[in-house]
């Protein structure tokens, strides 16, 4: 787990669970259960997270006031996530603030020399400044809010203590973990525990 803020940056405790890059941009804000400490503490710490999450190809320039836009975003992104999870109306203006980066994901065309020396025209890279990033990451998440089979898949982690979002691929659509190996081992055996005191005697009521 991250330590108490302040930290020069967060990348050490991003981690990768999500299923999706917009859930993985809200995970980028942990323990949201106790602390709720944030992993993005820089414009170029945002700029980082885009490139690590491979929705920046080629990092350029760095935006000023690029952490407060971005953790708007996420911030918006995780109350409509909170909402469905728990069967709730999406706040509409979190609902409109994804909506406006949207307008950022579009193509874009760009004229360049083919090989043939001549003029040819194209589109720009899928991800080529950190704002168009952070507006596909907005187009993730409203595909995900906006197609009802896929926001069903969308979970919060059972852990008590995890606040992580996931997206679930299993095919039953049940999973209840953010990461088998972590959270659902540590909650069996945490169960196991339990029931293994719960069937122990006391010896002092042994006659």
């Amino acid at each position: 787990m991250p330590p108490d803020p302040p930290f020069t940056s967060g990348a050490p405790y991003w981690y990768w669970l999500g299923g999706r890059p917009a859930l993985d941009f809200v995970n980028s804000r942990r323990e949201r259960w106790r602390r709720g400490v944030d992993c993005l503490v820089s414009d170029e710490d945002v700029v980082a997270w885009l490139a690590a999450a491979g929705m920046l190809a080629t990092p350029g320039p760095v935006p000023r006031g690029l952490l407060e836009e971005a953790r708007e975003l996420r911030e918006a992104i995780d109350a409509c996530v909170r909402a469905e999870v728990a069967g709730e109306s999406v706040p509409r203006e979190d609902m409109r603030l994804i909506d406006a980066w949207l307008l950022l994901a579009g193509t874009r065309p760009a004229l360049s020399l083919g090989a043939d020396g001549r003029p040819r025209l194209g589109e720009r890279p899928a991800s080529d400044s950190p704002r168009r990033a952070l507006g596909l990451i907005a187009l993730d998440a409203a595909r995900m809010l906006g197609d009802e089979r896929e926001r069903r898949r969308v979970r919060i982690c059972a852990a008590d203590a995890c606040s992580a979002r996931f997206y679930d691929r299993s095919p039953a659509g049940r999973r209840r973990w953010c990461s088998m190996e972590l959270c659902g081992n540590a909650a069996k055996a945490r169960r196991h525990r339990a029931r293994v005191t719960a069937f122990t005697p006391d010896p002092e009521g042994i006659a």
